[in-house]
C-alpha cells in the first residue's frame, strides 16, 4: 500500500502547480499609494480629458460611428464641409460635456476614498456617494452614446458601410442601417 502511495505522489508531484516563491498577496499591491485607491492615473487622465474609454461600445459596434473616429477618418469617408463642420462641433460639444461630467465623478471618487480613508464612512454617507456616482456614470456613458446617434444622422448609408469597414468591422455590408433621429 506504501509503495502505491509513492507512486501517486512521484507521478501527481511534476505536475503539481508550481507557486513561485514572491508572488504578491493582493492583485491591488501598490495601489494603496494612489491619491485615489479606485482610480489609475490613466483613468483620472481619461476622466478629466473626456476620453470614450468604451462607454460608447454598444453604439459604436451596433454600427452608429463616434465623432471622434469618423473626423480621423473624414478624407477616407469623404466627408463633406457641412458634414466636417456638424462632426467637429459634436465632437467639441461631446468632449465639452464629458470633461466636466468626468471631472464631477473623479471629485465624487475622491470623496469616497476619503470617507474611507479618514474612518467617517457610514451606510447613508456610502449609499449617497454611491448614487451621486451612479448618476454621473450614467450621464457620461448618454454624453457618449448620444453623440454616436446623432453622428448617425449626419453620415449617408454609404458612409456608415465605409465606417465600418474602415475600422475593421466584420459583416460591416450585412448589419442592418440605424435608423437616427434627424434633426
Amino acid at each position: 500500500m506504501r509503495l502505491c502511495h509513492a507512486l501517486a505522489l512521484a507521478l501527481i508531484i511534476p505536475f503539481a502547480p508550481a507557486v513561485p516563491a514572491g508572488e504578491p498577496a493582493s492583485t491591488y499591491l501598490g495601489q494603496e499609494e494612489r491619491e485615489i485607491k479606485a482610480l489609475s492615473a490613466g483613468d483620472i487622465d481619461a476622466y478629466l480629458s473626456g476620453q470614450g474609454m468604451g462607454l460608447a461600445r454598444a453604439a459604436e459596434l451596433n454600427g452608429y460611428p463616434g465623432p471622434a473616429h469618423v473626423l480621423e477618418l473624414a478624407a477616407e469617408l469623404g466627408l463633406s464641409r457641412d458634414q466636417l463642420e456638424r462632426t467637429q462641433a459634436l465632437h467639441a460639444s461631446m468632449r465639452s460635456r464629458a470633461v466636466e461630467l468626468g471631472r464631477q465623478l473623479v471629485a465624487e471618487e475622491r470623496n469616497l476614498d476619503r470617507l474611507f480613508a479618514s474612518g467617517a464612512v457610514t451606510p447613508e454617507r456610502l449609499s449617497a456617494s454611491l448614487a451621486a456616482m451612479g448618476e454621473l456614470q450614467a450621464r457620461l456613458r448618454g454624453v457618449h452614446l448620444e453623440a454616436h446617434l446623432t453622428q448617425a444622422g449626419i453620415l449617408d448609408p454609404e458612409q456608415m458601410v465605409r465606417y465600418a469597414e474602415l475600422r475593421g468591422y466584420r459583416h460591416a455590408a450585412a448589419r442592418p442601417a440605424p435608423h437616427p433621429h434627424r434633426h
